[in-house]
């Protein structure tokens, strides 16, 4: 974090970008509950009969964080919420890849399907963790205005359009050099 006070657009702007991030994580997550058990259960880092309970807390512990970021009373919570969570994501993915099991699906979810786990999951997530720390960052003083406002909306959603397009570009780099068939 800087030593500077940050412009508390760019707080509100990162707590914004991440929640729907959560919010939209969480949502997938639990819509699609066994496909989500059964990508935990590919990790291989929890005993059998935790999985099923895993698989409702951690979409149940995104839900938490994510709303959590919204309210500036809260926001501080969240992202610690948020911090713990993608340290504890990444964890279970470098893991993985460390024992070279780079073909088991994310457990991401959302549209674009299948995604394989990579080091690239890894940077996103660091990426990810850095807007929780913009988000905890000391802010400047300042009055918000109406275009203030708008512009974290927009903002968010813009980063949050970037986020998914970059999923899906995670998501189809296997599938097309398996098209091209080139061996990974």
């Amino acid at each position: 974090m800087p030593g500077w006070p940050l412009d508390p657009l760019y707080a509100h702007l990162a707590a914004a970008m991440l929640a729907i991030v959560l919010l939209v994580g969480a949502a997938q997550k639990l819509a699609d509950r066994d496909a989500f058990a059964g990508a935990l259960a590919q990790y291989r880092l929890l005993p059998e009969s935790w999985v099923d309970p895993a698989a409702w807390l951690l979409p149940l512990a995104e839900l938490a964080a994510g709303t959590l970021l919204l309210p500036l009373a809260t926001r501080s919570g969240g992202a610690w919420a948020a911090l713990a969570l993608l340290a504890l994501v990444t964890g279970a993915v470098a893991i993985n890849l460390l024992r070279g099991r780079s073909h088991i699906d994310c457990g991401c979810g959302g549209p674009e399907g299948r995604q394989h786990l990579s080091w690239w999951l890894v940077v996103r997530n660091a990426v990810l963790g850095s807007m929780a720390l913009t988000a905890l960052a000391p802010v400047a003083a300042r009055e918000l205005m109406w275009l203030d406002g708008l512009t974290v909306a927009t903002g968010a959603i813009g980063l949050y359009l970037l986020y998914a397009v970059c999923n899906q570009l995670l998501a189809n780099a296997p599938r097309l050099l398996e098209l091209k068939g080139v061996e990974r």
